[in-house]
């Protein structure tokens, strides 16, 4: 069907059920739930659409339940990380030359399916596998997840239409291909979507995958690979080896037909990767694209003129929503001295509100952290800040991990702009307060500036209109994503593109166009009408 132009149908956000009491969504979730707790499954690897055991089994358990194993599953070794590459090569040029609204077909199926059939599948996978409260799987596992294959099928038909100027006698176009080579896809356990994206990103755009799984997020992670399947993904475009990262980054970023990386992770393991491609470029067919999205020590600022209400919500939400284990994630919060005891008042109150406990009951704000390795070093953290002299525990501080791996949602006072907990990425339930002169407005912005090595999302709350150009301008390399009385997560896919600068990665914004055109290699193509036949020019003829 060559002899048509197609336009995709307009990307709208997937609309977020409510789960309420009473609620068709939240029976039907419950059933999944129930249904999902009863299984074990056996998660293979899937290379060239074939299901692969190795015989090297581990096991994923529910975070608040860690005796409760909800599957085992097989870890790649050398032989089949090699399998997995050959098959993403194979796969390649079939891929890359299917017609791009075909392509543009399969995940918008997939966006169909994720709203359908597997919206309770994947929301009871992330809730079980990664903790997550109901609400909190329906933003990533279901909405997220189905808006970036929605809008990332229209961006792709966006940057297509991008063409260059013609005249009359030339024919001037650009063609984007896909990479020479494949993408090695490294994504983290916190969000499904995020999972969803890295490994299929630079898919929509022809190129052929290695997904390298969290270990924690296998469960929804291998729902997604039976999503792609049935939404007609073709074998071998994306191939699915959970297993020891260190291996498998080795083989995947020797390999000489390494095209690029698409990573979301700890900023020390990015930095790692980009030194070992760095020592590597003379094995590559071409320099790779490497995209990352690291860590973040994300801040809310609040000036004398803030709401007070809405700044206290803002903390709480974006502080202990999932544990505080978002890139996002508020960590650091700044308070004028002149608003420190109105806001202290409600933020305790908001705290006191916040219900801890299984995500099976739907009544948990908060459930457990992701690991044991995750309890113990947030706990180190807290201890330290209990026992120094210029922090003080105002609120939580308390773990368990008897059933599961609890922390109570902790805050902690410090009169040290730069204490630890205001410097170091926790990834975990402890938001760290400092309670500024507001005399010293600029020299506080400068402390919030140079704190931290990270940029990635950060919060301002004033309603004194020359106040918010001031900070907005004060602090525009602190945060890749800015909010302006907003709390600092919750960016939707095509509404703010997501990503920071700094140490918090290659800003390469998720979300949008941005990164989608990382996966192209353009190649531009002039066809003349008229070329010359001679080597005539006026400027030659005589006198």
């Amino acid at each position: 069907m060559s002899n048509a132009i197609f336009s995709l149908p307009e990307s709208h956000s997937e609309p977020i059920l409510s789960y309420a009491p009473g609620s068709k969504e939240r029976a039907l979730l419950k059933a999944e739930l129930a249904r999902q707790s009863a299984l074990v499954l056996d998660i293979p690897l899937i290379i060239g659409g074939k299901e692969v055991r190795t015989g090297k089994i581990q096991t994923a358990v529910c975070p608040h339940d860690h005796q409760h194993v909800l599957a085992t599953f097989h870890e790649a070794g050398e032989a089949e990380v090699r399998l997995a590459i050959d098959a993403a090569m194979a796969a390649k040029k079939a891929w890359e030359a299917t017609p791009w609204e075909d392509r543009a077909a399969i995940f918008h199926k997939m966006g169909s399916l994720i709203s359908s059939k597997y919206r309770y599948i994947l929301n009871a996978a992330t809730m079980l596998g990664q903790s997550k409260s109901a609400y909190q799987a329906e933003i990533d596992s279901t909405c997220e997840t189905a808006d970036f294959f929605r809008f990332n099928a229209k961006f792709m038909e966006q940057i297509y239409q991008q063409q260059p100027i013609s005249d009359p006698h030339v024919w001037n176009r650009v063609h984007y291909r896909a990479l020479e080579g494949f993408v090695f896809a490294v994504t983290p356990f916190n969000f499904t979507a995020i999972g969803a994206n890295l490994a299929t990103a630079p898919a929509i755009m022809g190129n052929t995958v290695v997904w390298k799984p969290a270990s924690t997020s296998v469960v929804s992670n291998y729902y997604l690979m039976q999503l792609f399947k049935e939404a007609g993904l073709p074998d071998g475009v994306i191939n699915f080896i959970p297993g020891r990262g260190s291996m498998i980054g080795k083989i995947a970023l020797e390999d000489r037909n390494f095209a690029g990386l698409h990573f979301t992770g700890s900023t020390g393991v990015f930095n790692s990767m980009w030194k070992t491609i760095s020592g590597n470029l003379e094995r590559y067919r071409s320099y790779p694209r490497i995209v990352g999205e690291t860590g973040g020590k994300d801040y809310i600022f609040m000036h004398e003129s803030g709401d007070a209400a809405e700044t206290a919500a803002a903390i709480v939400r974006a502080g202990f929503e999932y544990q505080g284990q978002k890139c996002s994630a508020c960590s650091r919060v700044y308070i004028p001295a002149s608003r420190w005891a109105e806001m202290k008042e409600r933020l305790l109150a908001l705290l006191a509100e916040i219900k801890m406990g299984d995500v099976r009951d739907f009544r948990n704000f908060f459930n457990a952290v992701i690991d044991e390795a995750a309890f113990d070093g947030t706990m180190k953290y807290i201890e330290l800040a209990r026992n120094a002299k210029d922090a003080q525990i105002l609120a939580g501080g308390k773990g368990d991990k008897s059933k599961g791996w609890f922390i109570e949602p902790t805050v902690i006072l410090t009169t040290n702009p730069k204490f630890v907990t205001m410097e170091e990425e926790i990834f975990a339930p402890v938001v760290t307060i400092y309670v500024y002169d507001d005399a010293q407005l600029d020299a506080t912005l400068k402390i919030l500036d140079e704190t931290s090595p990270y940029a990635l999302t950060g919060a301002i709350f004033a309603r004194d209109r020359y106040v918010i150009n001031q900070l907005t301008e004060a602090l525009a390399n602190t945060a890749g994503n800015f909010y302006i009385n907003d709390k600092c997560t919750g960016a939707v896919v095509g509404h703010q593109p997501f990503g920071g600068s700094r140490a918090s990665g290659t800003n390469d914004k998720a979300g949008s166009f941005l990164n989608l055109i990382r996966w192209t290699s353009p190649r531009t193509i002039k066809e003349s009408f008229t070329p010359p036949a001679d080597l005539k020019f006026p400027f030659l003829e005589a006198e």
